[in-house]
């Protein structure tokens, strides 16, 4: 399997879903393309290459095969081309829900989109610190810390 072809392909979709995500209307046929169209075909994306992987089907370039049940398996599995670009595809479709979330979430609470752009830029380039961000900005919507740090 060409690793660095599947690996630009999912980047650029994933790149520009995250453009739209940020500055797109966000109508109810913008976020359910977004969710679907987006998020759930690079998750599909994700299981289809990863079962591909685990069956032996298809090589990730390890040498040998997937171990993620010790820290030099899990190295070895994610130094390899294979390896490295569905890890990859992975953080880029729970980031997408994530930001995705998020930003429906921020428009929810009224929060406008200048404040909301920071944000989902640390939730694509750094995943758990965006979210942590947004959740601090929650606080000023809250009287009540649960309030604030529970999804809805």
């Amino acid at each position: 399997m060409d690793w660095e072809l599947v690996f630009s392909v999912t980047n650029i979709y994933a790149l520009t879903l995250w453009v739209i995500l940020l500055l797109a209307p966000r109508g109810a046929v913008v976020m359910t393309g977004l969710f679907y169209g987006g998020m759930a075909l690079l998750s599909a994306s994700y299981a289809v290459v990863m079962i591909l992987l685990m069956a032996g089907i298809v090589d990730s370039g390890a040498g040998a095969a997937m171990d993620f049940s010790s820290l030099a398996g899990v190295q070895q599995t994610l130094s390899s081309p294979g390896g490295a670009t569905i890890g990859w595809i992975h953080y880029l479709a729970f980031d997408l829900f994530v930001g995705i979330w998020v930003a429906r979430n921020a428009d929810k609470y009224g929060f406008a989109r200048w404040i909301q752009i920071p944000i989902l830029l640390f939730v694509l380039m750094l995943g758990p610190l965006g979210l942590v961000l947004y959740l601090l900005l929650r606080f000023t919507r809250h009287s009540k810390v649960a309030d604030a740090v529970i999804p809805e």
